[in-house]
């Protein structure tokens, strides 16, 4: 059977990660999530993979190659174009991207799966083709209820008691929507959908395709399934999954390493006196981190592999990608670090070069950070002590 993994969009609501990872590579403690998509693919029977790529395609294509080692077969359409010898990326909206497949050589010629490549999903495929093809349909979307106070986050199906969708309410307010089922981004089509998207056009799914089915009167519904999902669409997204992981509640998600102490799972090598360290779990620390005497570190937290978590320093409710280095007496408390920046739960980030920070905050690998002078002293502390607490 056949599937396409949407992989070609810029991951604007996850910046700053995706200034250098394409939204499919986030990993979910060490393991792009992508990859949990081609397992649960290959488990229910689609082993033939198309994935549209543009942003950061490289990223993509390099690691997941042609799908050998994941039991299944990918191949790759790159949305874009080269200008002065470098690869620009121009994706066609997650339609056109379908379209351009099936106008170089008609692959979806089946009952077909399609799923956006930013989303834990724990979905029994085989019955939604099952539920799909007994409607009649077209084409198919899954939905989910979620409490009201979550709608204006998503995209609201609206649909009669057949399930036949009549309107669609993009992300409402909580008194304007009319329904509390949502698009999950996961949807099944039968090649016929192609006469209805326009060829070498930007097109979208959502915004585009589905107004035009429900304005038509296709044979076009909504499945609702009870499932796990876990979106990753937006850093409070990302930070809520990494959080349900290390708390157990992502059931294809298990927790990598060895559990050195209840709640606390470490990779290789790990350099640490456990004795001297105040840790509570859940906690994942990544191979070949030092942990140096007198941190402390809360859960639910995840630090990624090569770091250092230096004498004196607050690791609380974050998350640490790998080769950070956090320095002595530095206290994060709800953050990310990722590279250069330091992000807040709710999205909102700065550089730390830019900012004066990196003494505080460093790339593990770096021999040529000096002690901090006066002025970026005083510029730390104009940040608030909420970030950090400045070492005497």
């Amino acid at each position: 059977m056949k599937a396409m993994i949407l992989a070609a969009g810029k991951g604007t609501r996850v910046q700053p990660i995706t200034h250098v990872i394409p939204k499919p590579m986030i990993p979910i403690l060490q393991k792009p999530v992508m990859e949990f998509l081609l397992e649960l693919l290959r488990e229910h029977n689609f082993k033939e993979i198309m994935v549209n790529v543009s942003h950061l395609a490289e990223e993509i294509e390099n690691y997941f190659r042609d799908g050998q080692r994941f039991g299944v077969e990918i191949a790759y359409s790159f949305e874009g174009r080269i200008e002065d010898g470098e690869l620009i990326g121009d994706a066609l909206g997650s339609a056109g991207g379908l379209k351009k497949i099936q106008d170089f050589q008609s692959f979806f010629d089946e009952t077909f799966v399609v799923l956006c490549g930013d989303a834990l999903v724990d979905l029994d495929l085989t019955q939604a083709v099952k539920k799909h093809k007994q409607k009649g349909a077209i084409a198919s979307l899954i939905t989910k209820k979620v409490t009201k106070d979550q709608v204006s986050s998503y995209g609201v199906v609206v649909s009669d008691e057949n399930g036949r969708i009549k309107a669609f309410q993009e992300k409402p307010t909580v008194d304007q929507a009319l329904s509390d089922s949502i698009n999950t981004g996961i949807y099944l089509f039968e090649p016929e959908i192609f006469n209805y998207i326009p060829s070498a056009e930007k097109f979208d799914i959502g915004a585009d395709l589905f107004p035009k089915l429900v304005e038509m009167d296709l044979p076009f519904f909504a499945l609702p399934m009870d499932f796990e999902w876990v979106d990753i669409g937006k850093v409070p997204d990302y930070w809520s999954a990494i959080r349900n992981v290390l708390q157990g509640k992502v059931r294809q998600v298990q927790i990598p390493g060895k559990e050195i102490k209840p709640g606390v799972f470490t990779g290789l090598n790990v350099a640490a006196n456990w004795e001297k360290i105040n840790i509570t779990g859940p906690v994942y620390i990544g191979g070949m981190t030092r942990i140096e005497d007198g941190a402390t570190i809360i859960g639910p937290s995840m630090i990624g592999p090569s770091c250092c978590i230096c004498e004196g320093a607050t690791i609380d409710n974050s998350i640490i990608f790998d080769y950070s280095k956090i320095g002595k007496g530095v206290r994060l408390m709800d953050k990310l670090v990722f590279g250069k920046y330091c992000v807040g739960k709710n999205g909102d980030h700065f550089d730390l070069q830019d900012a004066s920070l990196d003494w505080l905050i460093a790339d593990s690998r770096r021999s040529d950070l000096t002690e901090p002078s006066p002025q970026q002293k005083a510029m730390a502390e104009l940040l608030g002590t909420d970030l950090i607490n400045i070492p005497d």
